[in-house]
């Protein structure tokens, strides 16, 4: 085997050129990275943008469905603690009724309340509600009972009174309709 003998100015020129096409390839590589890596950094940065906005317009929208959910919660306790405050309120109101109804020997048949009403008297927080009841007995126990709703019932202000006397000739109860005004203490408005 033969081997080409070169001068040193070729391998010069040999080196020369082969660094030249290395140099030239690295060159065109590198130019392709630093074009890809602009615009792999232009995609990024876009994709950054759209996901913040993407997120904080989820993060608001479930802020605002969590604010509507709370406002309407607060809502339902507010009716919640009412009714329980009315509830409270009538059980009371209701219990001393029977209780006067029963010592004057009359029977109540039917009672029903109105809602709980604020009301202010002289800078005083009252509430009111109003109960009407039908009761049955003989004609002096529903006298008594009227009476004694009266002076007993401290926070009630009898409105109307209706007694129903059958006829003499019958033997049936008489019977009475009655409307009375519960009042309740609040407190003062002023302080």
């Amino acid at each position: 085997m033969k081997y080409f003998k070169l001068s040193k100015t070729s391998w010069l020129i040999l080196a020369a050129g082969l660094f030249i096409v290395v140099t030239a390839g690295l060159g065109i590589t590198r130019s392709q990275q630093a074009g890809e890596q602009g615009r792999l950094d232009d995609e990024l940065s876009a994709s950054q943008q759209s996901l913040a906005a993407l997120q904080i317009t989820s993060l608001q929208s479930q802020l605002d469905e969590l604010h509507q959910t709370a406002v309407e919660e607060q809502k339902q306790l507010e009716a919640a603690q009412q009714q329980m405050d009315q509830t409270v309120v009538s059980v009371d109101v209701t219990d001393q009724f029977f209780s006067i109804a029963g010592t004057c020997g009359v029977r109540v048949m039917n009672m029903s309340t109105l809602p709980i009403t604020p009301n202010v008297y002289e800078g005083i927080g009252l509430s009111t509600t109003s109960l009407n009841v039908a009761v049955e007995g003989e004609v002096p126990a529903l006298i008594d009972f009227v009476e004694t709703l009266n002076t007993d019932f401290t926070t009630g202000l009898i409105k109307s009174t209706e007694i129903d006397i059958p006829p003499s000739s019958a033997n049936e109860t008489a019977s009475a309709s009655i409307q009375i005004i519960i009042y309740s203490y609040e407190g003062n408005e002023n302080g």
